[in-house]
């Protein structure tokens, strides 16, 4: 355990969690409020979209929450969109018809990416707390815990479990261990250094101050209003209620430590599925020509839904299994697809906010969550079958390091760092620890 032990020391201190809450919380607003953009064939196997402001069709439907983290004069900017990867249309299954149990089987039972989005870390102050907020309240399934004493921290990994799925493994246990290291979903990362809890006065950040780049988390749920009255039947305190604001039928729920989750609506799924499911973490980006990129064409993850609006701009990614049929992401058939199909097959989202303009300031950068005083989000993290390799090509792509695989005292994983600054963990799939 001495290695594992190092590593996360390194993780614990140097306030890696990221969780972004962006710009944004008008996805609900559906493609039926902003202009559906044309699609222009390009020479390659790429499709560039026409570059141009997108704008709500009707000026007071703009979301309230739309700009946090950009600077003033950065919000009502030009920003054309980026030019993006081709999607692939299904002709022999109508997307319209196929079930969510279709996904849940392909992810269990068929050929992932080489890359496969698994965790996003936040810091929390009282793991007990947290633990009851969401394991208890939101009913989250605690995959894995890693304590270390001689270290002063610990870790809980908890996920959404698809229906069918049971979880019978102890957390903590080798078993535990070996599963949370080869699973396919996506799990949330608590990391809690001892004491904390105690000091009155502590606090991490929660984002969606000026410049910050995390935003929030999101649970889907069947009915927002439903779950919003059995939150306050906890106690849970809001940011937003579902009839407050403009933007009706969604909430914004706080979590112990201060962060922002999202309470959206799904399709109703299959029988056994978890009331709330995990559904999305959001962090913004300056310049989504760059972002897209390295997410999709270096991490392997699939667009599949992109919303533009007057002032920014928001795109859904998911890592999918190889030749899983997605809409066009720029269609009225994507915000349906993500809400049928990913998150009642418990298939999280990694939502990108672009506030236009940030990417013609030479000195904007969003603040990543890992230096004081705006520590809280950590960073993400993806599972790879051989770490060094990975590596090299990211290095091959121009990819900055925080951390290369044999550098420090920690060998075999590494921090990449996005466009933005972000960490990105990557670890082997199968690690033994």
């Amino acid at each position: 355990l001495s290695l594992f032990q190092c590593v996360f020391r390194a993780c614990a201190r140097s306030s890696c969690m990221k969780l972004g809450i962006a710009a944004a919380s008008s996805k609900v607003l559906g493609t039926s409020l902003c202009r559906l953009l044309r699609r222009t064939p390009a020479a390659s196997s790429r499709c560039s979209v026409p570059a141009g402001r997108y704008s709500l069709d009707t000026a007071a439907s703009a979301c309230p929450l739309a700009a946090v983290g950009a600077a003033p004069a950065q919000r009502l900017r030009h920003s054309p969109s980026p030019t993006r990867r081709a999607p692939i249309i299904s002709t022999r299954q109508p997307l319209r018809t196929r079930t969510m149990a279709s996904l849940a089987q392909q992810i269990k039972d068929g050929e992932m990416p080489t890359w496969t989005w698994q965790q996003s870390m936040i810091r929390v102050k009282d793991i007990n707390k947290s633990l009851h907020f969401y394991k208890d309240v939101l009913g989250l399934t605690v995959i894995d815990r890693l304590d270390f004493p001689q270290y002063s921290f610990e870790l809980y990994f908890l996920a959404s479990l698809p229906p069918g799925e049971e979880y019978t493994l102890e957390p903590g246990t080798p078993e535990a261990h070996r599963y949370l290291w080869s699973m396919r979903g996506v799990t949330l990362e608590l990391t809690h250094n001892y004491g904390t809890e105690n000091q009155e006065e502590f606090k991490y950040h929660p984002g969606n101050a000026e410049k910050d780049g995390f935003g929030h988390l999101a649970v889907a749920v069947d009915d927002v209003y439903e779950a919003c009255a059995k939150l306050e039947e906890h106690g849970m305190a809001f940011k937003k209620k579902p009839d407050e604001g403009r933007m009706k039928g969604l909430a914004f729920v706080y979590d112990p430590d201060g962060y922002w989750i999202e309470v959206i609506k799904r399709m109703p799924g299959p029988s056994g599925l978890p009331y709330f499911t995990l559904a999305q973490t959001m962090i913004r980006v300056k310049d989504p020509k760059k972002s897209l990129p390295f997410y999709t064409d270096l991490l392997g993850m699939t667009l599949v839904r992109e919303s533009h609006f007057g002032d920014f701009s928001l795109y859904f990614l998911a890592s999918l299994p190889k030749g899983f049929d997605v809409p066009d992401p720029t269609s009225e058939e994507a915000s349906p697809f993500v809400k049928r199909e990913l998150y009642p097959a418990c298939v999280p989202i990694l939502e990108l906010t672009h506030n236009h303009g940030t990417e013609d300031d030479p000195d904007f950068q969003h603040y990543n969550g890992n230096d004081e005083p705006r520590r809280g989000f950590g960073h993400l993290g993806f599972l790879v079958d051989d770490v060094y390799d990975a590596c090299a090509k990211l290095e091959n792509a121009g990819v900055s390091f925080q951390k290369r695989p044999d550098e420090g005292g920690i060998k075999g994983i590494a921090f990449a760092k996005d466009p933005d600054g972000y960490w990105v963990e990557i670890v082997k799939r199968g690690w033994e620890m």
